[in-house]
């Protein structure tokens, strides 16, 4: 028997009062970020006050109202144009609004029938995807983030290259996969989920550039195979996450044919580049992989976790998994694209696929254009101008909105990690500015990632500025001890 509480929390009146509210909280949230009027972007609390602040906080009467403002006084704002932080977009309000939608519904997606639209809505926007690449008969599906989605795909890598049916089987053997020494943790995360172990992930060096050595692919892979491993895989990054770099996915893609391997692509980051005509070409090669997978949280504007899972051949995105689960679906030879969870791992799959169409619904594709044409332009222009200051360094010529620096004026050679170090530490504390660091080559550099298609030249000239007047007083006090 349903009881007062219960009735209270699923009236639609109530929904709808808070829901309004909350709608005009979040709009004056996006106008007063967007325009840059907030002075900070984020409030710096030690993570044990901030436990103890929410540890006490249902202790005491608030409303839901209140509780709403709370949270977002108390977040990092990514729609503030001062932040230049890590990959993570400044969601388009219309993907949120989406994801209301489908927050609010709940459909599981794990079948056809528990996800009618949702279902039908991701087969077309997995669709724009493989058309954009030049895929005819490519397929795949949306999963929660880059790491599941390359574990996802490298699964599939070794259910086709490996000569073991070690799904059913079980293996012995000695497995690898070849990746660049910058590719993005996540990809050893699920090399060592896999079992191939740290021998298993055959790191290949990069050059000066920054893009994996493919002059030293075969080398490696020889070695690899004098070693008794079993290599099915070799992975191109677009970009690295820590320099922003392009692997050449054409010469990747020639070495993995002339071995007869898998060839994936890790586009979390900037695969969307694909749909930029003036950047594209960094992309050269992508349409020769046999798996790519592209994060619409970081470059395409969705709200977290949104990834695309991307096969060359359509048969390959139903190789992961096969088993049997009767209470869900009737076993027969019918891939049955439309009953998901056939091909991923999760089974409760939440409706993500709103969050891209909703975009294409509302603005088209030229969305995708814009946007990621916008954030590379910005970070060439800051990149630019680093390379013209002679008192900051620019780490490597920015390839995509990624742009490592740091700021050398003035200061030893012996100290100037330790002051960037330092002036990233007060940016954060201070919260007017958002940037991040990464070591690259042993050396620790100041790193800006423009995920903000409104933050422009005179914001980077005043984040310049703040770091001049850090660095300087940081040094003066180091001469005054």
């Amino acid at each position: 028997m349903s009881t007062p509480t219960l009735h209270k929390a699923y009236d639609s009146r109530l929904f709808s009062e808070q829901g309004n509210d909350l709608i005009l909280q979040i709009r004056n949230h996006l106008e007063q970020n967007i325009t840059g009027q907030k002075e900070t972007i984020t409030k710096w609390v030690d993570p044990q006050d901030e436990y103890t602040f929410w540890k006490t906080y249902t202790q005491e009467n608030h409303t839901t109202q209140s509780f709403f403002e709370t949270v977002l006084k108390r977040s990092i704002h990514i729609h503030h144009p001062h932040y230049i932080g890590h990959q993570i977009a400044p969601t388009v309000p219309v993907s949120a609004l989406a994801n209301l939608l489908s927050a609010q519904l709940n459909n599981g997606m794990a079948v056809y029938e528990m996800g009618q639209a949702s279902s039908a809505i991701e087969r077309v926007v997995i669709e724009f995807f493989t058309e954009t690449i030049g895929w005819h008969e490519g397929d795949g599906f949306l999963t929660s983030g880059g790491t599941l989605a390359n574990l996802t795909a490298l699964l599939a890598a070794r259910k086709i290259k490996a000569n073991s049916d070690i799904w059913n089987d079980g293996y012995d053997g000695k497995l690898a996969i070849m990746v660049s020494e910058e590719a993005h943790y996540c990809v050893d995360r699920s090399a060592r989920i896999m079992g191939l172990g740290e021998a298993g992930i055959i790191k290949v060096p990069v050059g000066e550039d920054y893009k994996i050595r493919v002059d030293l692919l075969q080398h490696y892979y020889d070695q690899a195979v004098q070693d008794g491993f079993e290599v099915i895989a070799v992975i191109g990054s677009a970009p690295s996450t820590s320099t922003g770099i392009y692997d050449d996915l054409d010469g990747v893609s020639a070495f993995a044919k002339a071995n007869n391997i898998w060839f994936h692509v890790d586009g979390a980051h900037g695969g969307a580049a694909i749909f930029s005509k003036k950047y594209k070409h960094l992309l050269q090669g992508i349409n020769k992989a046999d798996s790519v997978i592209i994060d619409g949280h970081k470059m395409m504007g969705t709200s977290a976790i949104t990834t695309a899972v991307l096969f060359k051949n359509s048969v390959d995105s139903y190789a992961t998994f096969s088993q049997k689960a009767q209470y869900l679906w009737e076993q027969n030879d019918d891939p049955e694209w439309y009953n998901l969870a056939k091909r991923t791992f999760e089974c409760t799959k939440s409706m993500m696929s709103l969050r891209f169409y909703a975009i294409l619904n509302a603005y088209g594709a030229q969305f995708f254009d814009d946007f990621v044409t916008t954030l590379y332009d910005s970070a060439y222009v800051f990149s630019e101008y680093i390379k013209e200051s002679p008192d900051f360094e620019l780490a490597l010529e920015a390839q995509s909105n990624i742009v490592c620096f740091r700021y050398t004026g003035g200061i030893p050679k012996e100290k100037i990690q330790e002051i960037n170090k330092t002036i990233r530490k007060t940016l954060l504390e201070e919260g007017t500015f958002y940037i991040v660091s990464t070591t690259l080559k042993g050396e620790l550099w100041l790193r800006t990632t423009f995920m903000n298609p409104f933050t422009t030249e005179e914001h980077t000239q005043k984040l310049t500025d703040k770091i001049r007047t850090i660095a300087k007083s940081i040094h003066h006090k180091m001469q005054d001890a």
